[in-house]
């Protein structure tokens, strides 16, 4: 076992088969750079709340020959890997979730490899892998913002993923979006458990 993976082991709770998830998350954040685990509260649709193992951060994406980096959380309960990850895009304050047939309005991903989860032959690189596929051909969020003097029929957003966007406004009152380049940290949020 790697020092990471036994970092990692050391932050996941015993009713964890903390030796198996310690490895899987050890090398999914070696093909996915940009995911760090992370211990943090993971709230229920009943109200309940409970401490889970979440990778959280961004999957390159190919979209129109351009690759974006898409937000992700994926919360793992203590029965993983018997049970598939819970997976869910995590927008920033100016995207939104574009629902879809992969994807609830709030976000949770929806994908067949997780409805046919199964343990010893589905595992988190795999599974990341599908969402890098499927967000290409379904692109998971939209910019809240919109173009200037968009035509009737065309949707009020644009896709907009990796890059952290800013807003400018010209003297004339129009408004235009500036994409800077990523910096290569790694995204995560303090404190951000609803995904």
């Amino acid at each position: 076992m790697s020092y990471y993976e036994e970092k990692i082991k050391k932050m996941l709770p015993k009713a964890y088969l903390r030796k198996h998830v310690a490895h899987e998350i050890s090398v999914a954040v070696t093909h996915f750079k940009h995911l760090v685990p992370v211990m943090d509260k993971y709230f229920y649709n009943d109200g309940t709340t409970k401490d889970l193992m979440s990778l959280t951060g961004t999957i390159p994406v190919k979209f129109e020959d351009e690759t974006f980096n898409i937000p992700v959380c994926l919360w793992l309960e203590e029965s993983y890997p018997q049970t598939a990850p819970m997976c869910y895009v995590n927008p920033t304050r100016e995207m939104k979730v574009l629902k879809g047939k992969f994807m609830s309005s709030n976000g949770e991903v929806m994908l067949p490899y997780l409805n046919e989860w199964k343990n010893g032959q589905c595992d988190l690189v795999s599974l990341l892998q599908v969402m890098c596929v499927m967000f290409g051909e379904h692109p998971p969020l939209c910019s809240l913002l919109h173009q200037p003097d968009p035509e009737p029929e065309q949707a009020s957003c644009w896709l907009q993923f990796h890059r952290q966007a800013q807003v400018f406004s010209k003297s004339d009152g129009s408004m235009y979006l500036s994409l800077s380049e990523e910096d290569g940290q790694h995204f995560q949020q303090e404190h951000e458990t609803n995904c």
